[in-house]
């Protein structure tokens, strides 16, 4: 069994153009995360995908404080997927009760304890945004013990400045940018 996964981050209709809170250009990495997809599964390695899977009233909503738009809630068009996930692709959802916000895949999930199960070392991150949630999962990664690799070719931030700080602050932490 290959030590290796590959986290595909939050690739979701919202976070694509024309969605509730998309990110510039989102769509232009679909190809790019179905060829490492694809190249991962042909090795026989993990394939996780997380997502955010809000419900309704979701603390991070305007209407409820939070600094986002309604996205991503449970079982709508918004929080599906927009690459081609193997079906046996571990599907993490995030942020799923109403009071507690989560950016890591880690994060109020069981996918350190997945990991480990499975003897993964390296982590292999792609998926959107650079400066949020990829940001996050990939610190979190770091935090659990796991080698960690950002495939930069195959993520997409909000604001350019944003995205080139959250990198320089990736590689600084020991994050390896391909």
């Amino acid at each position: 069994m290959p030590e290796e996964v590959l986290i595909v981050v939050d690739m979701q209709r919202d976070f694509m153009p024309g969605g509730a809170l998309p990110v510039p250009e989102g769509d232009k990495i679909i190809p790019k995360c179905n060829e490492y997809i694809r190249k991962f599964r042909e090795k026989g390695a993990l394939i996780v995908a997380t997502r955010d899977w809000h419900p309704e009233n979701h603390i991070s909503f305007k209407e409820q404080g939070g600094p986002w738009p309604r996205h991503c809630v449970q079982n709508t068009p918004g929080a599906e997927f927009v690459v081609d996930l193997p079906e046996d692709a571990v599907i993490i959802s995030k942020a799923t009760e109403p009071d507690k916000e989560a950016y890591s895949g880690f994060e109020g999930t069981n996918l350190a304890e997945i990991l480990r199960e499975k003897r993964v070392k390296r982590v292999y991150i792609c998926g959107v945004a650079t400066e949020y949630c990829v940001k996050a999962t990939a610190l979190d990664a770091l935090k659990y013990g796991f080698e960690v690799y950002l495939l930069s070719d195959a993520v997409k931030g909000i604001n350019p400045d944003d995205e080139s700080k959250a990198l320089e602050e990736l590689k600084k932490a020991g994050v390896k940018i391909l």
